[in-house]
Formats: structure tokens, sequence, C-alpha cells
């Protein structure tokens, strides 16, 4: 088993890499030349700032049992198909059993988001200790599945 992060403005790489080194699992990050990575532990893959990039390299890279951190709901899906197992930062995990219901609620939200001519949405809520908890949690608990 491997695990990739979707590593571009990820607030879990450290604990990802904390967690993979307690349990000896190999790590690598990806990003786009927009950002700029180093790690002690992980391995760092950067690709170009294509729109999509990042995606595609990972779903590329990604095989079956590994795990993949990210918040892209494509990106999960498609990982699912390969047989890989998906986290979201919040600690949600990806399943076969979720993943079209997620699709369909991002899809209705952009629609949602498109129909209104001024965008006045607030951006996700500040992460908080409590939140970096529940997803070390529930990475720990996948790990433990997945071995």
């Amino acid at each position: 088993m491997k695990i990739y992060v979707d590593a571009d403005a990820c607030p879990v790489v450290a604990i990802v890499e904390q967690i993979a080194e307690e349990h000896r699992i190999p790590v690598t990050l990806l990003c786009d030349t927009n950002h700029v990575l180093m790690s002690d532990y992980s391995e760092v893959i950067t690709v170009g700032a294509g729109a999509d990039a990042v995606d595609f390299k990972l779903v590329s890279l990604c095989e079956k049992d590994d795990l993949v951190v990210t918040q892209d709901y494509g990106v999960a899906a498609m990982i699912l198909g390969k047989g890989a197992y998906g986290i979201h930062q919040s600690g949600k995990w990806y399943t076969n059993d979720n993943i079209d219901q997620m699709l369909m609620e991002r899809h209705l939200a952009k629609k949602a988001r498109n129909a209104k001519k001024k965008h006045h949405l607030k951006g996700p809520a500040k992460r908080t200790e409590e939140d970096d908890k529940r997803f070390a949690e529930s990475l720990e608990n996948l790990i433990r599945k997945i071995q």
C-alpha cells in the first residue's frame, strides 16, 4: 500500500505523513507548479499547472489497495474505479456506496451557483484542532481496514 495526497492546499499533509511514518507506509505528495512542497518523509511530485494535471497524474499512479487523500470528488470516483481507497480531508471515506450521491450534490451546488448573478458565498470554515483529530482517527481506521 502507498498513500497519495492531492497536496495542493491540503491542510492535512503533516497528519498524513506522521501516521504513515508510524505505519511505515510510503507517501507521495502531488502538487502543481504553483505550489512549492518539501518533505523529509514523502516523495514530492510536481506536475504542470494545467487544469486537472495533478488529478490525472494521481489517478495514473495509484493502484488497487492504495490510499488517496483528496477533496476532489471526481478524483475520488476515478480512484475507487481502480480499487483504491479514498478519504476526504474531513475524514469522510469515499466509497462505492456514497460517491454517486456526492457527485450529484456537487453538480447541483455548481448549478445553483451558476444560476446566481452575484456570488457572495462564504468559503469553508476555518479548520479546527477537532477537525484534525477527526481526520487522524478516520485515517488510522482506514489504514487498519486496508491492512
